[in-house]
């Protein structure tokens, strides 16, 4: 799991980390509720590997075999922190949380420190690795910016529609169903 503080940050990494060629997909408030309950099916049942997702996600799933949590943004309270590397914690079960941290989020980062009353351990990003990748990353960042302003940008209003059929394709949407099994609720009279 892969948490961002935006909505519109967990669309725009998964459509960065599809085309560099990996399994994600996001799951935010934004999304209708079939489009979520598709989401998350697809990363317990394994045919997505990596789940981009806010805060919301850190509370209240199921979803019992998490190895991995990656903090792409730092959260600006702290206890979200706990609840986000306890995923990975589940019924006895043991992961990994990584965190990636910028100058600006040092001060939450020391925050988060102080809280769990320990010192988290710093791996620093080995720069000929990073520069090895940067292109390929700034690609497909950009290609992923370039889909989401064709297809509208930002939402109006949430549960809309939010105009990226690459996501819609990749849970099997068709005509207000997924995958065949969950329809929107028909509208009131």
């Amino acid at each position: 799991m892969v948490f961002t503080r935006t909505c519109d940050a967990t669309r725009l990494l998964a459509l960065m980390l599809r085309n560099l060629g990996l399994r994600a997909i996001p799951i935010s408030g934004q999304m209708t509720r079939a489009k979520r309950l598709g989401a998350l099916n697809k990363f317990k049942a394994g045919e997505c590997k990596i789940l981009i997702c806010t805060d919301v996600s850190s509370r209240g799933l199921n979803i019992p075999s998490v190895d991995m949590v990656i903090n792409y943004d730092i959260p600006t309270n702290s206890k979200d922190y706990i609840h986000r590397v306890g995923r990975t914690a589940r019924a006895g079960r043991s992961g990994v949380a990584i965190s990636l941290v910028n100058q600006y989020e040092v001060e939450w980062y020391k925050q988060i420190e102080k809280l769990i009353g320990k010192k988290l351990p710093e791996y620093p990003a080995e720069e000929e690795e990073v520069l090895l990748l940067l292109e390929h990353v700034t690609e497909a960042k950009r290609i992923s910016q370039m889909k989401i302003k064709e297809s509208g940008g930002k939402r109006k209003h949430r549960g809309g529609d939010d105009g990226d059929e690459e996501i819609d394709r990749y849970l099997g949407v068709k005509k207000g169903k997924l995958s065949g099994k969950l329809s929107k609720k028909p509208k009131r009279k």
